[in-house]
């Protein structure tokens, strides 16, 4: 059953709005995460009526926000929001008001909540200590009571609960722990602790906490507590008190404060809050009671572990790859995606579910009526922001967007789906990049792909509503659908990308894979579209001379080709096409297609389908790079006992990946002959000067085929799509990795076109080596090498991967990337303070390149 956000939230928002009374002096984020300048009356995603930021997002924001502090005020956020403010807040919870821990530093505010020396070295491990309050609030500290002097979390990096908790990659010092897993404890008391005291823990999350919604969560000491929670004593030695914590599998996911409550003869004493002492609390693929538990330990290292992957692109015949940086682990991110949660107003009681919050991310990945992380861009102008192809990896983005408050520009299919993949690892969830090449996109819920032609049966662009991309990127996540029959659990499909409304909202997904493997249409969520995506027919539409439409040509094998996702512990693609779709032609797929399309909009389609095929046709075409000619070349194939006269048409035109075509610059009609059994080739060239002026993003070209066989009426029809391939970076290391030392790259790229490159950029980006960096290198002269070298210091240790791009207007889609094997520093595991400040928009000087 489908909870009532709007109902909920909209009580909830109201509350709070009601009680502050206050709204902020300047433009910020909204109680829902978009900007505004007075207050409002919706709730963001959730509100009937969606509202759009009239500010012009910052065409370049920097890659990384400042670690230090911004200044002493305080943002709207920290001033009126518990969970985003870096002071103390217990005012918030009506306990422990004013009291601060003695010896604690204050840590001042900076933009956004964030924490500037919320990592460092294991060294610095973040224990609070001083004296506390009593219960009553009044400070008094009476003699005999208990008083917690301090807590250790054990939450450094190099600590047993990090490492246990396969938390230990990430670059902070709070502690990080996942659901359903014991972490250890260690509390500090001004006395040895009695069997007539009493301790309590509590954690507590969300603006109001409230245990009926587990958003108060309370644990006494040495009991069984409820829904899985329970600490117990380990060790008492002195003064000091070991625990263990048992945390609950069904635990809301977040930033949880927490404090102990005492309880002796002498009277109660309440520890007050301290940011040091948050908790983070995430998903647990580990755990057997988590419901996106998995069971195979290669998938979660490659699933939630790994830092970066492949991203596939291209067409099924020329699949290109890039290496793209998740960064999961990067410092920030994580605050990135809670974030996330937060703007969209998810109510905190449904974030323990992992169908809801995938739900939500792919709502909150794209900025359409929720102000989303990044907007959507398929026009070719991304004069006001970035070029999608020249993202190399997500913390860029999600920094951005936690930095600033507005939409990203801006992203395509990939760029949603990698920032997806991020979010939902560093949130706990399994998760993968998957390319399907000729996606389809329909539009009217046919479940078929339908393409018109006119009488001579040249392409009706004006009626082609349904497209087929080149490439759709989406992500399939692992969980259980406790929320559907049995069955369905496994992987789940989430596509961030905007197409189609989902209950009027862009969102699509989680979608069981099994239901769209058996044409279970009906199946939620969005199961239709996706089905159609990957296993719908091409369904040819020719106007006959009264103006009606006939069908005449059924592709079968036309969508969905090829489904595929980088390899588990290898760079290797995966074929997953067969957890897609049963074997092409087979019986069970043909049932699971009519069965989908008995639901579709046009439920008889292929009860008008004519047959009578005996001339094949095979288009081949060339490996090209951009700059050079090329050949199209299209094989008629008779493979019937009589000859054969046929009138061939051919058109070609450039395409966008998403199938939207530019007009025809080139066509050529033929009568060919073919004897039975004979073949023949067509051959129509096709020089640089030709498609150049044309060309559009991702240098596709559609090829559209179409023909008529005197003899028997037969009607040919295929669309063909090839793209022109681009160069690549070549990254070269000087010299050693070593955590803590300076190491140089060089990057050397050949210019393919006989046209200057103007206003170049390069960015690079590595987790654990090189936070987001962006050098403009200016022009580069037509077919002139350049040579760069820059210089970064890693902070993590192991294997690495250090990416790069290029973009300039006349090439994008030029990448590179090189393995970077880091040695650990001499003395130590980590570098206390990774990455630095990174560099926005450094211009590199003429000197540094080389020569053609």
């Amino acid at each position: 059953m489908e909870l009532d956000w709007v109902g909920i939230l909209g009580k909830e928002v109201s509350r709070w709005v009601c009680s502050l009374g206050v709204w902020s002096e300047s433009p910020c984020l909204s109680l829902t995460g978009t900007m505004m300048d007075g207050p409002r009356s919706d709730v963001g995603r959730w509100g009937r009526s969606p509202w759009q930021p009239t500010a012009t997002p910052s065409p370049e924001p920097e890659p990384e926000p400042d670690r230090r502090s911004r200044g002493s005020g305080r943002s709207f956020w920290a001033r009126c929001c518990s969970c985003c403010s870096s002071r103390n807040v217990d005012d918030d919870w009506g306990r422990g008001s004013g009291a601060r821990v003695s010896g604690s530093r204050d840590r001042g505010s900076s933009s956004g909540g964030r924490r500037p020396d919320s990592r460092g070295s294991d060294s610095h491990r973040p224990v609070s200590r001083g004296t506390g309050v009593n219960a009553a609030g009044d400070g008094t500290v009476r003699e005999g009571m208990l008083v917690v002097t301090g807590v250790d979390l054990l939450s450094s990096r190099s600590d047993q609960n990090r490492r246990e908790h396969h938390t230990d990659e990430f670059e902070y010092n709070e502690l990080i722990v996942r659901r359903g897993q014991p972490f250890d404890i260690v509390l500090f008391l001004s006395r040895p602790y009695g069997s007539s005291d009493h301790i309590t823990l509590e954690l507590l999350i969300g603006n109001n906490p409230e245990v009926g919604k587990s958003t108060h969560v309370i644990i006494p000491v040495g009991k069984g507590g409820s829904g899985g929670w329970k600490a117990q004593v380990i060790k008492a030695n002195g003064q000091n008190l070991n625990l263990r914590v048992y945390t609950s599998p069904n635990s809301i996911i977040g930033k949880f404060q927490f404090t102990v409550r005492t309880h002796s003869d002498a009277g109660e004493f309440q520890l007050p809050f301290d940011p040091r002492n948050e908790i983070y609390i995430l998903f647990n693929p580990w755990c057997p009671e988590d419901i996106v538990y998995v069971d195979h330990e290669d998938w979660r290292q490659e699933y939630v572990l790994n830092e970066s992957g492949r991203i596939y692109y291209g067409t099924e015949a020329q699949i290109g790859e890039r290496t793209w940086n998740y960064g999961q682990f990067d410092h920030g991110v994580l605050d990135a995606c809670l974030c996330i949660l937060d703007r969209r107003g998810m109510p905190y009681g449904g974030r323990g579910d992992p169908v809801s919050v995938s739900r939500v991310i792919s709502a909150m990945v794209n900025s359409l009526d929720d102000n989303g992380v990044l907007i959507g861009n398929w026009s070719g102008d991304y004069s006001r922001g970035t070029n999608p192809s020249a993202w190399v990896g997500s913390v860029e983005i999600l920094l951005s967007y936690l930095r600033t408050g507005y939409s990203v520009p801006y992203g395509q299919c990939w760029v949603f789906a990698g920032v997806t993949t991020t979010v939902l690892r560093c949130l706990g969830l399994a998760t993968r990049t998957v390319t399907n090449f000729n996606s389809a996109h329909d539009t009217d819920t046919s479940l078929t792909m339908d393409i018109y032609f006119d009488e001579n049966m040249k392409p009706l662009e004006h009626l082609n509503r349904d497209s087929v991309w080149n490439f759709h990127v989406w992500n399939d996540c692992w969980m259980k659908r406790p929320d559907l029959p049995s069955g369905f659990n496994g992987w789940q499909v989430v596509d961030a990308t905007p197409q189609e409304t989902s209950s009027g909202i862009f969102c699509c997904g989680p979608c069981s894979v099994e239901s769209i493997k058996n044409g279970l249409v009906y199946m939620k969520y969005d199961t239709p579209f996706i089905f159609a995506e990957v296993n719908s027919d091409k369904v040819y539409w020719q106007r006959q001379d009264d103006g009606s439409f006939k069908i005449v040509y059924v592709e079968e094998k036309a969508i969905g080709t090829l489904i595929i996702t980088k390899a588990i512990g290898s760079n290797m693609r995966d074929d997953v096409t067969h957890l897609y779709k049963h074997p092409e032609g087979s019986e069970a797929e043909r049932k699971a297609v009519e069965t989908a399309a008995a639901h579709g909009s046009k439920p008889n389609v292929y009860a008008t389908r004519d047959s009578a095929e005996d001339v094949a046709v095979q288009v081949e075409t060339q490996d090209v790079v951009t700059g050079q000619d090329l050949t199209v070349c299209v094989v008629l194939s008779n493979r019937g006992s009589s000859r054969r006269t046929v009138k061939l048409h051919l058109y070609l035109s450039v395409t966008f990946y998403t199938g939207v075509t530019g007009p025809v610059f080139k066509d050529s009609k033929k009568e060919v002959v073919l004897e039975p059994g004979a073949s023949e080739r067509v051959v129509m060239p096709v020089a640089y000067q030709e498609y150049q002026p044309h060309l559009v993003d991702q240098g596709a070209m559609l090829l559209n085929i179409s023909g008529h066989v005197k003899e028997n009426g037969q009607v040919l029809a295929k669309q063909h799509t090839f793209r022109l391939r681009t160069p690549d970076l070549s990254l070269t290391l000087l010299g050693a990795a070593v955590v803590g030392q300076e190491c140089e790259v060089q990057i050397v790229f050949k210019n393919p076109l006989p046209v200057t490159l103007t206003n170049v950029v390069f960015r690079l980006e590595g987790s654990g080596l090189q936070r987001p960096k962006i050098l403009n290198v200016g022009d580069i002269g037509g077919n002139e090498t350049v040579t760069l070298r820059q210089t970064f210091m890693p902070v993590r240790p192991g294997p690495r991967q250090l990416i790069a791009s290029l973009d300039s207007p006349q090439l994008s889609q030029v990448h590179g990337v090189i393995q970077v094997d880091v040695a650990p520093a001499s003395g130590g595991w980590a570098l206390s303070d990774p990455g630095g400040d990174s560099h926005s928009g450094e211009t590199i000087p003429m000197a540094s390149r080389g020569g053609a």
